[in-house]
This record gives C-alpha cells, sequence and structure tokens, in this order.
C-alpha cells in the first residue's frame, strides 16, 4: 500500500506497512482503511493515494480517548494525516470528500482539547473553507503559497506534540505490573486519568500543585470504592468520612492484610496519602514532586485493588 508524502516541495510514493495491532505504535495509515486506494497521475506519474477513511476510529475519537492508543500517540499521528491531506488538496488533489477533511479537523481538535492544547485554531474547517482562506491571501496559482499556509498552523502544533511526546518518554509516571489497563471503580479510574492528563500538560508551579488535587482526588474516591464499613469498620466506631482517606483505606489494609508481616505496607498507605497531600498544599510544586506523589497514589490505588 502506498500513500503520499511531501517532502522538498514533491510528491513521494511511500510504501506502507499493515495497519499496526493493538499494543502497537499508532501510525498515519492507521486513520484509513486498507484496500481503498486510487490511482492518479500528476505530473506524468502515477501517485497512489489511500480514499477512505476510517470514519468509525475518528468518530470514536470525538466522544472520547481511543481504548488501544493515548491520546498524545493519536494526536501525533493524526496532526501529519490532517496536514498530508490539507497538502495534497491544494495542489495535486485529495480522493477525501469535504466531508472527510471536516471530520478530521473536528477529530484532530476533540483529541488535543483532551491534552489541554487550545493553539491550534485554523482559519479554516474544512477544504472547501481552506479554498476560500487561500484564495483571499494570495494562494490563486501558487501551491508553494498554500504550503506556507499550512506550514504557518501546523508547524508549531508538530513541534509542541514532539516536545510532549519527548517529556512523556523521560517522564511519565508508574504503570502497574497488571495486565488490568483499569481497576473497574468507575469514578477511580477516571480521576486517575484526569491525573495522568493534567501531569502529562503540567508546566507552571500551579500545574504541579493541582497535580497534587488530582492525587487527593483520586485517593477519595478509592477511599469511597474500597471501604465497606460493616467489613472495615471498628467495633462501635462511626463510619469515617470518605475524605478521612488516611482511616479507611488503613483500615482496608488492616482487615485485608492483618498481622506484623504486614506493617510495612501499611506504612506505605499512610505515607502516600500524607505525600499527596503535601504536593497539593506546596507552593513550590515541581515535575518531580508532583511526579512522585501521582506515582504513589499510584501505587496504593493498584495495592488495593489486589486487595480488593
Amino acid at each position: 500500500m502506498y500513500g503520499p508524502v511531501w517532502a522538498d516541495g514533491a510528491l513521494w510514493l511511500v510504501r506502507r506497512q499493515s495497519a499496526a495491532g493493538y499494543g502497537e505504535r499508532m501510525r498515519t495509515w492507521d486513520f484509513y482503511l486498507p484496500g481503498e486506494d486510487v490511482v492518479s497521475n500528476g505530473w506524468g506519474a502515477e501517485v497512489t493515494q489511500q480514499a477512505a477513511l476510517d470514519a468509525d476510529l475518528l468518530e470514536g475519537l470525538l466522544r472520547g480517548p481511543n481504548p488501544d492508543h493515548g491520546d498524545l500517540e493519536i494526536a501525533v499521528s493524526l496532526a501529519r494525516v490532517v496536514h498530508d491531506e490539507y497538502e495534497a488538496y491544494g495542489t495535486a488533489g485529495s480522493p477525501l470528500t469535504n466531508d472527510d477533511s471536516r471530520l478530521l479537523v473536528r477529530a484532530l481538535k476533540a483529541v488535543l482539547a483532551r491534552l489541554g492544547i487550545d493553539t491550534f485554531d485554523p482559519p479554516f474547517r474544512d477544504f472547501d473553507t481552506f479554498r476560500r482562506h487561500w484564495l483571499a491571501n494570495d494562494g490563486y496559482g501558487s501551491w508553494q503559497v498554500r504550503r506556507n499556509i499550512l506550514h504557518d498552523q501546523f508547524d508549531a502544533l508538530h513541534d509542541l506534540l514532539s516536545d510532549r511526546e519527548t517529556d512523556s518518554l523521560t517522564g511519565a509516571l508508574a504503570d502497574p505490573i497488571s495486565p488490568r489497563k483499569a481497576t473497574g471503580w468507575q469514578r477511580v479510574d477516571d480521576e486517575l486519568n484526569e491525573m495522568r492528563r493534567h501531569f502529562q500538560t503540567a508546566r507552571t508551579e500551579q500545574d504541579y500543585s493541582n497535580v497534587g488535587n488530582d492525587a487527593v482526588a483520586a485517593l477519595e474516591a478509592l477511599s469511597a470504592a474500597s471501604y465497606e464499613h460493616a467489613r472495615h469498620g471498628e467495633l462501635d466506631a462511626d463510619e469515617p468520612p470518605v475524605p478521612n482517606t488516611k482511616a479507611r483505606l488503613g483500615r482496608v489494609v488492616e482487615v485485608e492484610l492483618p498481622g506484623s508481616e504486614n506493617a510495612e505496607l501499611r506504612k506505605v498507605v499512610r505515607a502516600a496519602i500524607e505525600l499527596a497531600q503535601a504536593t497539593k498544599h506546596r507552593r513550590n510544586g515541581d515535575r518531580r514532586s508532583a511526579g512522585m506523589a501521582a506515582d504513589a497514589v499510584l501505587l496504593v490505588v493498584n495495592l488495593i485493588r489486589r486487595l480488593r
């Protein structure tokens, strides 16, 4: 399978491998349906282009995160697809429809919004509006002007996503050894996803302090999900409120793992709670301290999930 790639002002044909399977990195060709290619003649040479988008995949991105690939990974490849297709339309032509072009931009914006990126706002939403834009900005009869318009809109985004990806590889939060991708406790999973998302996009001291807020919220969600007063409550004692995470989670561990041999585990739970609280109130938050607090919360969540 071949697809169009622009480089050095020319259209090159690049052989594309089969779509990535589960667990493999998202690639640009994963946004197309296989076997739906068209061949056209441009400047005396045959050019094969992929003609059908995977609409189900793209529409799914409008509704929420993809279950198999993270938003950042998707954004890196999808931004390139959108850029390439609009450049093809503005030069050699694209087999995609105007509706296809609109879906691409909408899906990209939805993914970027989940990443906290609001700087990408091109003055067009589909092929038709892109054409009107280039005609109003000296693009009539000039492929290079149209390319320059797109570079002005996309280059900063590509750079930003590349920087984010580098950060995620060098400073990502811990993943559990368990093959499960979620705890199964909906609110806990939601809070953990928010914590990961905010950590990934954090840049300022306030951002890193807010990661502490997410860590506390995740512990409170865990407190509500894992503690059962009939099982974990102390005799003749009232049920501790959900925000009293140290008491509730401490009791979960004491009941599920009693005895002196588990004293260290109970210390880990209490220490993680205190670390999250400290990050929440720290005025000079930084990436290292916020990441350590978030990792500690992930540790506690997965330890207690094993017990429950």
